[in-house]
Order: C-alpha cells, then structure tokens, then sequence
C-alpha cells in the first residue's frame, strides 16, 4: 500500500536543486520519501541530497549507458503498481539528460507521468539575464563535430528570439569564438555555477566575455549561454511584434501570408519565421 496515499503505478518527474539545497519543494521531499524507488542519473550525488532530508528511499542508477537496459524493467515495476521518482543530476529531468527517454516509454505504455516541477538552469538564467524571454529558442548542448555545430549556429543567425545554450567549462571558449563567426558579435549573457558560492553572470558583447574568460588561468563550473536573438534591419521589440501578430491574426479575410509578409518588412524579421509564429496563434 502507498506510504502516503501517493499514486501507484506512476511515474513521478522530480526536479532537484541545481547547486544550492535548499531550492527544493516540500512536494519533491514527499514524494521522494513516498515512492518505491527512485531512477537517479548518478546515485552517488543524489545520496548527499537524500542523506540531507533524511530520505530512505532505494535508488537505482538511470543514465545515457544503461537507460535501454534499465528501462524495461522500470516499465514492469510501473505496470506492476509500484511509484517511481525519476531524477537527474541537477535541476528538471528530461531536459539534456537521458530522462526522456523513460518518460516516452512511459507515456507509449499508458503509464501515468506526473511532473513535480522546481529548479532549471535554464529558467535560473533567463529570469536575470535581461535578455527578452517571452519568446526563446532553448538549443541545449551543440554536437561535438566542428561542422554540426557550425551548420546549427548559422541556421540560427536569422532567429530573432533569445537564443540559450548550455556548454562544458572545457569548449566554452571555442564555442564561443564558432558563434561569433557563425552569428556575429552580439550581447551575450553567461551564467556559470548557478545558485552554488562561486555563482556569477557576465553580461557584454561575445568579445567581452569572451576576453573575460580567456584572461583567468581556468575555467570551471557548468555555463548557460544566453544570446541576444537577430534583430535584422530594425529593432525588434517582441511584446509589439506578438500583439501585431494576435490582432491581424485574426482580422476577418486576412491571409496570414499577407500578415507575414508585412509584419517581416515592419520588424526586419524573416518571413518563414513570422508564417510560423502565425500558425502557432491559429492552432
């Protein structure tokens, strides 16, 4: 029987702090202590934030190496009625880390998936970056060949939303040095060691930051890179843009190919990208 009256054959998506642990919900403390078994990504940094609430659930190791082999098994325990928490190292599972690939078995075999939201990196730096964040492109880590990364950061040199990545302390400056080729030299947000002592957030031109880091004798910690989105020939304000958009949406016998093409020659912006924004408001 539930511990707690918590919901049996579920799976629970747990969000965990991102460094400082405190930023925990009591509803993530709960539900750890209810559930069956908890899927961690690394077991060893998840016993210190179970050891700190006093957590004595069983864990089980779900990383990029075993979740194919584990995650049978995880189905059966699921259909079988037992709860499940899945967690990552840090922050809300699923994003940039293997956890979706249990959440879609799930949801293919009808079980349950639950979110208990909490903490992201990437929510963490949009909210002070200053950057506009009613609309983002959330890209995640690039792909390690040169030329996938290039193919990717040039494909986005027309996207007039804030773009947001995350990189290693070991590639960030060739990343860096890739996008301003790639995009050119635009206001950058870096956002490094989020919510831990030595957090920090560097705000400037790619060159300045990148002259930053390129001055200390090693680079540490994990960075989300916020970037400035293109703003073509005019300055792009989004929350006019969006209103723009919603009013001649929805005017009587208006195309919405005739409001991307004049919406695109107003705000500078391209013409495929306000189609799409379109049809997303229609839908």
């Amino acid at each position: 029987m539930p511990k707690n009256s918590v919901a049996y054959g579920t799976l629970f998506v747990v969000a965990t702090p991102i460094g400082h642990m405190e930023d925990i919900t009591l509803r993530a403390i709960r539900m750890l202590k209810d559930v069956s078994l908890i899927a961690a990504e690394d077991t060893r940094h998840t016993r210190k934030l179970l050891t700190r609430y006093e957590i004595g659930t069983r864990l089980t190791s779900y990383h990029d190496h075993n979740k194919e082999k584990r995650t049978p098994g995880l189905l059966k325990k699921l259909k079988s009625g037992d709860a499940i928490a899945l967690v990552t190292d840090a922050g809300t599972p699923s994003i940039s880390d293997p956890g979706y690939y249990l959440v879609r078995a799930a949801i293919q075999e009808a079980i349950p998936v639950v979110p208990i939201p909490g903490p992201s990196a990437l929510i963490a730096a949009l909210s002070v970056s200053g950057l506009p964040m009613d609309s983002f492109v959330f890209v995640g880590f690039l792909p390690r060949k040169p030329l996938k990364r290039k193919q990717i950061l040039e494909g986005l040199k027309e996207e007039p939303r804030t773009l947001v990545f995350y990189e290693s302390p070991k590639r960030v400056l060739g990343f860096m040095r890739e996008m301003k080729q790639a995009i050119g030299d635009r206001s950058v947000v870096v956002a490094r060691e989020l919510t831990k002592i030595h957090e920090e957030i560097i705000r400037g031109s790619l060159t300045h930051v990148m002259e930053t880091l390129a001055s200390r004798s090693s680079l540490k910690g994990e960075y989300t890179l916020l970037v400035e989105g293109c703003k073509g020939d005019k300055y792009f304000d989004q929350t006019q843009f969006l209103n723009d958009l919603k009013r001649m949406c929805f005017e009587a016998d208006r195309p919405l190919s005739a409001v991307a093409k004049e919406l695109s020659k107003k705000y500078g912006l391209p013409r495929k990208f306000v189609y799409q924004e379109g049809l997303k408001l229609k839908k």
